[in-house]
């Protein structure tokens, strides 16, 4: 069984370790984690989860090491645990946005030998298994590349992309999440506005976007198609379309998109 270590256990790191526990394919026993301030962690170490206060006995623990620290940070944990990592059998997944490829391979290497590795982002539906993640490769094998999918794929859905696009795949899923949210937060404003109460008003939004991600999934039609089957002329919904494209409804999403991998 394959052994997995996470290094940093805050909002990203605590979602990803949640997602592996609920999936089918590791248990307790399988995963490690280190944070500096282990008293939080100590649920997951009844479980059975190995839990560590020091990054490099986590580091040499598992078979995939995950690093989920700030941008930041990401270059002094490599100092701290770069001599343990074996490169022959272990695999570095970086979980950081706006590093650059030369960067990281300089502060991975050891004695000249650089462990397969590789950036990753999901979002934090990681936790109920729903993620969309993206992983980009810094250096390493087909066979290595296809082990990260593997275990991104127990918790969601994966996709590997080119270094150019992994910003992009930031914008539309890890950043997008949030956005998702925030229109689930303005529609249940307005369903409150139009008489239902709070929770009610969340509730029918939810199954709406539920709705409509199945449809499209199932079908694989162009939204724009599925949008035509429901806005007869002189209807409401193209009414309501209209409106909110007056207010820069479409605009507003794809600058908030662009703004999302501007460095």
């Amino acid at each position: 069984m394959i052994k997995l270590s996470i290094i940093g256990v805050g909002a990203m790191g605590g979602a990803m370790l949640e997602g592996f526990l609920r999936s089918d394919s590791f248990s307790a026993s399988d995963i490690s984690i280190s944070n500096p301030h282990t008293d939080r962690l100590a649920p997951y170490a009844e479980q059975g989860v190995q839990v560590y206060a020091d990054n490099r006995k986590a580091a040499a623990w598992g078979d995939v090491v995950f690093l989920v620290v700030k941008p930041w940070l990401v270059e002094s944990v490599m100092e701290e645990i770069s001599d343990v990592l074996d490169a022959e059998r272990q695999v570095l997944v970086i979980v950081a946005a706006g590093l650059k490829a030369e960067q990281v391979r300089s502060w991975v290497e050891y004695n000249g030998k650089c462990p397969a590795t590789f950036f990753a982002l999901p979002n934090t539906a990681i936790a109920v298994g729903a993620s969309m993640s993206f992983i980009t490769r810094v250096c390493g094998t087909d066979e290595a590349e296809q082990l990260v999918i593997n275990v991104f794929n127990a918790a969601g859905e994966t996709m590997s992309v080119e270094a150019r696009q992994f910003g992009a795949g930031m914008a539309l899923a890890s950043c997008g999440i949030a956005y998702a949210m925030r229109y689930v937060r303005a529609a249940t404003e307005g369903g409150v506005e139009l008489g239902f109460k709070a929770d009610a008003a969340k509730d029918i939004v939810l199954q709406t976007i539920k709705g409509a991600a199945l449809l499209l999934q199932k079908s694989g039609a162009n939204p724009e198609a599925e949008i035509d089957k429901v806005t007869t002329p002189g209807g409401f919904t193209i009414r309501g379309l209209n409106a909110m494209e007056k207010e820069g409804f479409t605009n507003a999403v794809i600058e908030g998109l662009r703004n999302s991998v501007k460095f």
